[in-house]
């Protein structure tokens, strides 16, 4: 009872401070009467029913993506297996880029513009991780069963359900595998897109969250580092009076953390955070290293690198106080190292984009909330494309956990949510 108990307010508290970065958002009356008539058009109506026909499919495949174990820098396998189920879906081109996102090409009737979808192939789990799915009920449980395999398999079946039902578009539309979402991956995969110029990317929309009113249209951006101050350690005994690397460490938290404090007090939020520490042998042994890494977070651009100044900064300044109180053996040494950086960027409720997803999600019954989220939408709103994030349905939990679990809850609803938003902004060819 205890367990249940925690287990619910952790889930209040969590979805509490969720609702806090959301708003609500209605459609304007222009994109209601646009999204109404393109659903009720003969092609769009066959390609529902060829979506609720391929249910058992999309499930399999589901559960074939899922026992792929797919690690950030580890995605090869998965990509392979994708190109080959894309490949027999039907599209006009297809390759694996540089950075290892699976990149498909489904051709338009020639507006010049392109519409790129995305769902991400990692998962956060390390390669020996137990992937295998596990079916209890009506529930699919298994790490990556939800974040973000579901989005692949649903975006297959879109893929699909155009063919089926012969839409043709307006403007060309990309169909992106992306490599490198999760953790240190740091968007490489989204952000190779959109760094090599070689295609010309107009609107922009991932699949990575979980119930379908719910976009993100804003970029959280972050920055991440590791910093080790380094020492030539020793006996805690013998050597003691050499320059001790977790004292140094302590003082430049305490300097960071009081300077940090006081600048995110005031302005766009801004939160920073130590999140992980390490270094030392044992117990009598003064450590000859010690690291930490730090994250750091904004909407704001300005803010970011602000606090990334103040980071620097304060943390430099606890190198030299320390050092200056050495008297013993070799002063110690600093090192930065920028392990992540995901830029930020905030969107107009107005945009096109966002008008299409709040209309979409009115006509399936729902009532659209626009938030702020960190994916892969972060790159192309950093760069001024119309970029949103939408969720894969169907009903889940425990992201990122061992005891991920997923419920296929009116999950072809979320499929068909996802064809009429795409074809929607890729415009419906005659």
């Amino acid at each position: 009872m205890k367990k249940f108990i925690l287990f619910t307010i952790i889930f209040l508290t969590t979805s509490f401070l969720h609702a806090q970065n959301e708003k609500n958002i209605s459609a304007q009356s222009f994109y209601k009467k646009e999204i109404d008539k393109l659903s009720s058009s003969a092609k769009i109506q066959k390609a529902f029913e060829i979506i609720q026909e391929l249910e058992p499919t999309s499930m399999k495949e589901l559960i074939e993506l899922t026992q792929i174990p797919a690690p950030p820098f580890q995605e090869q396998k998965r990509a392979e297996y994708f190109k080959k189920m894309l490949e027999e879906a039907g599209i006009d081109s297809i390759w694996i880029d540089q950075a290892g996102n699976v990149l498909a090409l489904r051709k338009g009737k020639g507006n010049g513009k392109t519409v790129l979808i995305d769902a991400h192939l990692d998962t956060v789990f390390p390669l020996e991780t137990d992937v295998t799915v596990k079916i209890k009920g009506d529930t699919l449980f298994a790490p990556g069963i939800g974040d973000d395999t579901r989005a692949l398999s649903m975006m297959l079946t879109v893929l699909k359900a155009m063919n089926k039902a012969s839409i043709s578009t307006e403007s060309d539309i990309l169909f992106a595998a992306t490599v490198g979402e999760e953790g240190l991956g740091d968007l490489r995969g989204i952000k190779n897109i959109f760094k090599t110029g070689a295609l010309k990317i107009n609107t922009h929309i991932a699949i990575d969250g979980g119930d379908i009113n719910r976009i993100v249209t804003n970029g959280l951006g972050s920055i991440r580092y590791k910093i080790t101050f380094n020492g030539p350690g020793g006996h805690s005994w013998g050597a003691f009076g050499l320059a001790n690397p977790h004292h140094a460490m302590g003082k430049a938290i305490d300097y960071f953390s009081t300077a940090a404090s006081d600048y995110v007090s005031s302005g766009p939020k801004t939160t920073f955070n130590v999140g992980r520490i390490g270094g030392g042998t044992s117990v009598n042994s003064i450590p000859f290293e010690t690291w930490i890494e730090v994250d750091l977070r904004s909407l704001s651009p300005e803010k970011l690198i602000g606090i990334e100044k103040i980071l620097l900064d304060q943390t430099s300044r606890a190198l030299n106080d320390y050092n200056a109180g050495v008297k013993t053996g070799v002063k110690l040494s600093l090192n930065f190292e920028k392990i992540g950086e995901r830029p930020s960027g905030v969107q107009r409720e107005d945009l096109p984009l966002i008008q299409r997803a709040a209309a979409v999600i009115e006509f399936f019954n729902g009532k659209a909330f626009a938030g702020t989220g960190s994916t892969n939408s972060n790159t192309p709103i950093s760069l001024g494309v119309p970029s949103i994030t939408i969720g894969r349905g169907g009903k889940g939990a425990n992201a990122h956990s061992l005891n991920e679990w997923w419920i296929n809850e009116k999950g072809a609803e979320a499929i068909k949510f996802g064809l009429l938003m795409l074809v929607s902004e890729a415009g419906l060819a005659k």
